[in-house]
């Protein structure tokens, strides 16, 4: 049987942008710090291109040549405005907590590998009630930022999955670099940062318009398989 037509045991979701639908929110959030800083201003399209990594890697890109002194200043008034105006306006994009049951009870392991802080997917997993659904989670304060596979090599380890039989569901390209990297299939989902032809250009088994046409597409791939 040809690889890519291993069934698969394990899904890894990146969470902004293909879970949870905070895009915007993170582009106003980052356009609020930036003003108050007074460092200039940046055009929505720059921002929404760094959405994915981790916030080293982000400010370095929004703020080149920031020093320590000035990357603390930003990170702590990023994080004084998520939490006092932005934190709780995302939600789940509609039917992803539908989903997710419907493929747990079918028996797939779940995992999140996210360039937010642990601080960050905590609140968001307890706000959403999704933790009980996920068998393992990685975010950028743990491991390298993508798209370093560190992330998506730590979750195949803890669970003991091969990389061909898990696959990597992501909005960015960073999501499908991440898991060439690492070796294993990847779904790009059109909602988030990065556009279809970006996705495209890295491979993917899929691109889907949201990430709750993942359940139909892995059924119909099942039974193409069986058939």
């Amino acid at each position: 049987m040809p690889v890519d037509a291993n069934p698969f045991r394990l899904l890894v979701f990146d969470w902004d942008g293909t879970l949870m639908d905070s895009i915007g929110t993170i582009v106003a959030c980052t356009q609020a710090t930036i003003g108050e800083l007074a460092l200039g201003e940046l055009p929505e399209p720059t921002i929404r291109g760094t959405i994915g990594l981790g916030l080293r890697e982000t400010i370095d890109i929004l703020s080149p040549g920031c020093d320590d002194a000035l990357y603390g200043r930003i990170l702590d008034c990023y994080r004084r405005h998520w939490s006092s105006t932005f934190r709780d306006m995302p939600l789940l994009f509609r039917g992803v907590d539908e989903m997710l049951r419907e493929l747990a009870a079918d028996g797939y392991l779940l995992a999140v590998a996210t360039g937010k802080s642990r601080r960050g997917l905590d609140y968001a997993l307890d706000q959403t009630g999704l933790r009980p659904l996920f068998h393992a989670t990685r975010t950028a304060d743990e491991a390298f930022s993508k798209p370093h596979p560190q992330m998506l090599l730590d979750i195949l380890e803890e669970l003991g999955v091969p990389s061909r039989e898990a696959v990597m569901v992501g909005d960015t390209t960073y999501d499908l670099e991440m898991a060439r990297s690492a070796r294993t299939q990847a779904i790009g989902v059109c909602s988030g940062g990065h556009g279809r032809d970006d996705l495209e250009r890295f491979g993917p088994l899929a691109c889907l318009d949201q990430v709750i046409d993942l359940a139909p597409w892995l059924a119909q791939r099942a039974a193409a398989v069986s058939a």
